[in-house]
């Protein structure tokens, strides 16, 4: 959800219940439905505390897995530029293969998996490039002290990216369960009826406007605030993107052009395979 697409949904949303509370004003008695407003007030602090308590605590933890998916992708594509630098220290053959694999699977982070999240299509699908990486390194056997370290440190940094990967993609089915998105609504609604029985002809319609208003900007403010936190992936305003692996793409560009080499590149742009 974008910002323009936010913004249009507060108004809507704050429009409407500003509309029925104006609507039910027209009929309600003088001093509003209530006989006693200050005993009215204590239940609606309770109801609108425990409802703030509640998402507020989801929130909290939607933003941990949005931060957990930002640092797993800051992870993924440091391991990355630090496996094209360890494959240099394999034989020729080898860490070359290796290399032009390693510029594939940042390509294909960048142009196939990140659309992919975006539209919560990824699912359980591996980078393929990955794959290909492990097949080379099986059939391939340390003859040296120095290649056979590297081989070990090779692993590590492949552990560590995969696990970077995890973290990055784990977000992407959202965080927050069906029954807490019901149980939230549910809550508001709840709210917003209680706050129909607050109307009062005796009061302005300016003040009875903002009464309903403020509350319901609030709630629908929070709302799509917890949206955002649920799917971090995608284009807009403080939304996940592929900035490290971009980056990582020019270091590894840079990396590449120092060492000398030239490496095969089996793939496009977007990573599909040639």
């Amino acid at each position: 959800m974008n910002m323009v697409i936010g913004v249009l949904v507060v108004v809507v949303v704050t429009a409407a219940t500003v509309t029925a509370m104006l609507l039910v004003r027209r009929r309600a008695p003088e001093g509003s439905y209530f006989s006693d407003g200050d005993r009215a007030s204590g239940v609606f602090g309770v109801l609108a505390t425990g409802f703030a308590v509640i998402l507020g605590f989801i929130i909290f933890l939607a933003f941990e897995s949005y931060d957990a998916s930002r640092v797993g992708a800051e992870a993924e594509a440091l391991a990355v530029v630090q496996q094209v630098e360890t494959a240099q220290f394999l034989p020729p053959e080898t860490g070359e293969e290796l290399t032009g694999m390693l510029v594939c699977y940042a390509r294909s982070v960048v142009g196939r998996e990140w659309p992919a999240m975006d539209e919560g299509t990824l699912g359980d699908a591996f980078n393929p490039w990955g794959a290909e990486m492990f097949r080379t390194m099986r059939a391939y056997q340390p003859a040296t002290a120095a290649e056979e370290s590297a081989y070990d440190r090779w692993m590590d940094q492949t552990g560590a990216r995969e696990q970077a990967r995890i973290d990055r993609v784990h977000g992407v089915e959202g965080v927050v369960p069906l029954p807490i998105w019901i149980g939230l609504f549910v809550i508001a609604a709840v709210i917003f009826g209680y706050m129909l029985f607050f109307a009062d002809r005796a009061e302005r319609a300016r003040t009875q406007a903002m009464l309903m208003g403020s509350v319901t900007c609030v709630i629908t403010l929070l709302l799509l605030l917890l949206v955002f936190f649920d799917n971090p992936h995608g284009d807009g305003l403080g939304r996940l993107e592929p900035i490290a692996m971009e980056r990582s793409l020019r270091l590894m560009d840079s990396a590449i052009e120092v060492a000398g080499i030239d490496p095969p590149i089996p793939c496009d742009g977007d990573g599909r395979a040639r």
